[in-house]
């Protein structure tokens, strides 16, 4: 079939989406490119929602995907407000909320995540807040303030992230997280431990190791009650316990689903011809041997890209090694790899200098790496989680060592 007279349907007018719409133009495709979204703005990127966004140092133009122009002119149909309620494979097309039924030759799924709900009581006052969309960001930046009382729940990456910009804005914070650190889950004890230390410093009322019992108010939120029977008072209440994955859409379709959308290393799901990218995606992922769901800023700007190069027909294989980074106060951060277990923690550097590099090891070899305020070393540690071989942990701790040659040789 000509490609003049295909279309193809991307849901989710996310970044995944937006830069998959992106790549079928600059690929040559031209046949009709239908990009559905159920927020009124155009796609943006999410990163800075907890950081500069949230604190007014950016407007929403400089976290929009492209410019307010790009979609009229790239000939691409932005549906804005518009929600697809069903997707019906057989018949190859999509129904919107309208009633509009829209047929497509190939479809890529890119719904990203919603945020997981507290199931405690009060957990529905106003003054409750989750962070997820730019009106979420909008909503939470009135609430915090240099008179503001904040509770965070969840100490994962954007509980931290919107404690240190609530502490930035003047706001008394309080973190409170079941785990012993921060980020335990993703980084360990080690170095969650760093993080801990980093929100002390900055005056954030730590409370670790305890759940949340019920958040207490008559009209608004007032007062967030521990497991231990701590109150914290509180005139805003932040949410962050992790998301899950949009797949109502998948599922009612019959797509194979196990924590996202399944796909392959090419993106593709179970049924032949729709496509899934971004923080909806559980891929396979050809270096680590497994399906791996990613919910950051780096795949669903390069798996969409990937899917729409798939889409086309071309044998593109997902193989990028994870990526994602953070700003905290004044420690940023890059991390490479993926560790969901390790032996141990390897440190270059001290973290107490605030620059630093740490090594995660899996049977001796690099399975992910992080550098903190440390700007050079990105291709050094790419290097080495992609060459998945031993490497010698003093040499890999001595500064003096060059990290590029460790790459090339791990035993030179």
């Amino acid at each position: 079939m000509p490609q003049a007279t295909q279309t193809f349907v991307i849901v989710g007018a996310s970044l995944a989406g937006a830069k998959a719409a992106e790549t079928l133009r600059s690929e040559g495709f031209d046949g009709r490119v239908v990009l559905i979204g159920d927020e009124a703005r155009r796609p943006y990127e999410r990163p800075p929602l907890s950081k500069e966004y949230l604190r007014g140092e950016k407007d929403f133009d400089a976290a929009a995907v492209h410019p307010a122009d790009f979609y009229d002119e790239q000939d691409i149909e932005l549906r804005s407000s518009s929600l697809v309620t069903a997707i019906d494979p057989a018949a190859a097309s999509v129904t919107l909320s309208s009633g509009e039924q829209i047929a497509y030759d190939r479809l890529l799924l890119a719904t990203g995540a919603t945020p997981r709900r507290l199931p405690v009581p009060g957990a529905e006052l106003p003054g409750v807040l989750y962070l997820r969309s730019a009106d979420d960001a909008d909503t939470l930046r009135q609430a915090i303030g240099p008179t503001a009382q904040v509770v965070v729940i969840g100490a994962g990456w954007i509980g931290a992230e919107v404690a240190a910009s609530a502490r930035q804005l003047g706001a008394a914070v309080a973190m409170v997280e079941l785990a012993a650190v921060p980020l335990e889950r993703v980084l360990g004890a080690e170095v969650g431990a760093i993080y801990r230390d980093l929100h002390a410093s900055h005056g954030v009322d730590l409370h670790f190791g305890v759940g949340v019992e019920a958040i207490v108010g008559s009209k608004t939120v007032e007062a967030v009650r521990l497991s231990d029977g701590t109150e914290l008072p509180a005139s805003a209440v932040v949410v962050g316990v992790g998301v899950a994955p949009r797949v109502e859409l998948a599922h009612a379709a019959g797509l194979a689903v196990e924590d996202g959308v399944v796909v392959d290393e090419h993106l593709e799901t179970s049924v032949p011809g729709i496509f899934a990218a971004g923080d909806v995606a559980n891929a396979f992922h050809p270096r680590y041997g497994t399906r791996i769901r990613l919910e950051h800023w780096s795949a669903a700007l390069n798996q969409g890209p990937a899917a729409a190069r798939a889409m086309l027909g071309q044998r593109v294989v997902y193989d990028r090694t994870p990526y994602f980074f953070s700003d905290q106060y004044e420690l940023g951060m890059e991390y490479r790899g993926w560790a969901p277990d390790f032996d141990e923690v390897v440190f270059r550097g001290d973290p107490a200098s605030g620059a630093f590099l740490c090594f995660w090891l899996r049977h001796g070899e690099v399975a992910a790496a992080m550098n903190a305020n440390v700007w050079d070393a990105g291709d050094a540690i790419e290097a080495l989680v992609q060459a998945a071989q031993p490497v010698d942990r003093a040499r890999l701790a001595d500064p003096d060592v060059d990290l590029a040659g460790l790459a090339r040789s791990p035993d030179a």
